[in-house]
């Protein structure tokens, strides 16, 4: 599982994005997001790097991977 420290990250909508943006990455991905804990989860991937490139791309600042 790959675990990812993410700000910006406020509502429903931000997890959407986020949840559209790994699984463009990566079809088959299952996505986790704790907006109070501002981190995503990411199982069934092996993508790091892809995965925080397009959370970042998708405007949500990735802290850690």
């Amino acid at each position: 599982m790959l675990r990812f420290q993410v700000q910006g990250m406020s509502c429903g909508h931000c997890v959407a994005a986020i949840t559209k943006a790994v699984q463009a990455v990566d079809a088959k991905a299952q996505v986790q997001v704790d907006l109070a804990g501002k981190s995503v989860s990411v199982e069934g991937s092996d993508l790091k790097d892809a995965i925080a490139t397009a959370i970042a791309d998708a405007g949500y600042e990735v802290l850690a991977a």
